[in-house]
């Protein structure tokens, strides 16, 4: 996925080099004028949804579609391959990817990942060969203009060589445009699409002029070089100033080569009107499992990263709306509010929920369930009915819940009333579990636990519960797959270490931050069940 980058120190470069382009004539579909992006109904769009990694999850992209339509995302880019580095989606798959997002209301963002960090990552191909793969789907591609926007390539250099991205980007954009595709086109920064070298934000306004149908978004992808607000909103604003359209087609909550500033992105990108794209809904791997919205592709499970972008200040429920070429756009009354959620089958880690159903004059399209614990709510689930069936909650514990109704053109109705139940007792399992600070410091600490099988059946898969006393939260965890809701903790296993054998152990490890005082939780569930503690 990402490289660790270095920063490297470089001459601002004034914002004279910037010029403002000629607005172009208005396309058959998406379209750019005055560094705006316009649907094919002539409203102005701001994209607000995450990257979907379908080249390497096909069978998870039916579900996942759902579920960011349901988290209230607008927009999806998904990840495809020309076959030079992994397997390759064919037009044919390439029109079942789009007919999904049509289907779920989303604009679909397409691109070629094999050119990530071209010059620099062995079997990296180059823009010419990503230009070749898009003349090969061309007929999955032509009459989908107003839904479909075309990245060209994923962060098309590394940091060698980098300037020659001006060239061959200019270059990919007149091939597109002699072979026929009048789609907006989308340019990923080099450095990895960081653009620490500033190549891409000081040759924009050439390369925004070289595309004869003046349709060209540019896309930064901000990870650790964009670890101040400072750097984020001069790196934007420049584009803004120049009247350039550009958005953050990455960005995470942390990264290996530093900790980006999330806040001001979601800020400054809703001031600003300009859209953002999360890297990624589920399936990290290479030592980024952190960068995970929802643990193992389950929109009931989001993780602390998942949490902070769809329901966070800034985040995708509350700025996203819908694309005007869906016909919804013009809709904005919210359905009707839902009725008390009414649990039952309470059970020590699970309930069933129901409720009365919302009306809209569209259609109310489907449910969010959430708790709510002092004012601050985390999503559950999402369904499309009124009724909802809870798993994975913590023995023992009070849980508040409340429902929201969404409609088709993603207004969202006012809050439910909320309903209260406490979750059973759980069994005490044949399990024990060793909690241990192994180093702390100002504001953060490392923790190790040890969670062994006391009994003598083999353990196959498994999902370790905790809850903090302190206020403290995760930030980083091996050897398991964390989620955090509020104080609450998941572990779950990675897909490595799902067997626990009788009389076996497995450990995990995981950092942390901390506020006041950091205390070791005093109870820990195995699948449900309580375990001892040693």
């Amino acid at each position: 996925m990402k490289r660790l980058l270095s920063l490297m120190s470089t001459v601002l470069v004034g914002l004279s080099l910037l010029t403002t382009p000629a607005v172009a004539q208005a396309a058959t579909g998406f379209h750019v004028s005055g560094g705006r992006l316009y649907d094919a109904t002539g409203a102005e769009f701001v994209m607000r949804g995450v990257n979907h990694a379908h080249t390497w999850y096909t069978s998870r992209t039916t579900r996942a579609l759902a579920d960011l339509k349901a988290l209230r995302s607008n927009t999806v880019r998904v990840v495809l391959s020309s076959g030079d580095r992994w397997t390759r989606n064919d037009a044919a798959d390439v029109a079942n990817v789009i007919g999904q997002c049509k289907a779920n209301r989303l604009i679909c963002v397409l691109e070629v990942h094999d050119t990530t960090g071209y010059g620099e990552q062995s079997g990296a191909v180059s823009l010419a060969k990503a230009v070749d793969y898009w003349i090969s789907v061309q007929s999955a591609m032509t009459g989908q203009e107003a839904y479909v926007i075309l990245n060209i390539g994923n962060e098309p250099w590394g940091n060698t060589g980098a300037s020659g991205w001006t060239a061959d980007t200019k270059s990919a954009i007149s091939r597109l445009r002699a072979a026929g595709f009048t789609h907006t086109i989308m340019v990923d920064a080099p450095n990895w699409g960081q653009d620490w070298s500033f190549t891409m934000r000081d040759n924009a306004a050439s390369v925004f002029a070289a595309d004869p149908q003046r349709n060209t978004v540019f896309s930064v992808h901000m990870y650790g070089v964009f670890d101040t607000a400072a750097e984020i909103t001069d790196y934007l604003g420049r584009f803004v100033a120049a009247g350039l359209p550009i958005v953050v087609g990455e960005f995470g909550h942390n990264h290996s080569d530093g900790d980006p500033d999330e806040n001001t992105i979601f800020s400054y990108t809703q001031s600003q009107r300009l859209g953002y794209l999360g890297w990624s809904w589920s399936g990290n791997g290479g030592g980024v499992e952190y960068l995970d919205m929802a643990t193992d592709f389950d929109a009931s499970r989001l993780t602390a990263w998942g949490q902070r972008i769809f329901t966070g200040a800034g985040g995708i429920a509350a700025t996203s709306r819908e694309a005007a070429v869906f016909g919804g756009g013009q809709d904005t009354t919210a359905p009707t509010t839902p009725g008390a959620p009414a649990a039952s089958n309470i059970t020590g880690t699970g309930a069933a929920l129901a409720w009365a159903a919302s009306t809209d004059a569209v259609g109310v399209t489907s449910y969010q369930v959430v708790r709510v614990v002092d004012g601050t709510e985390s999503p559950l689930t999402s369904t499309t009915g009124p009724s909802a069936t809870l798993t994975g909650l913590t023995p023992a514990t009070a849980y508040a819940i409340a429902v929201y109704a969404l409609d088709a053109a993603g207004n969202r109705s006012s809050r439910s009333p909320v309903t209260t139940f406490t979750t059973g007792t759980a069994p005490t399992g044949s399990c024990a579990v060793a909690y241990r600070v192994t180093g702390q410091w100002q504001s953060g600490f490392q923790g190790e636990v040890k969670v062994q099988n006391t009994g003598t059946a083999a353990v196959n898969g498994w999902a370790l519960r905790w809850t903090f006393g302190n206020g403290q939260t995760v930030t980083q965890m091996w050897n398991a797959v964390a989620a955090q809701s509020g104080a609450a903790v998941t572990a779950t296993n990675a897909s490595y270490n799902a067997a626990i054998p009788g009389g076996g152990s497995v450990s995990l490890g995981f950092t942390g931050t901390w506020t006041g005082s950091n205390s070791v939780p005093g109870a820990f569930t195995l699948n449900g069940a309580a375990c001892s503690v040693v």
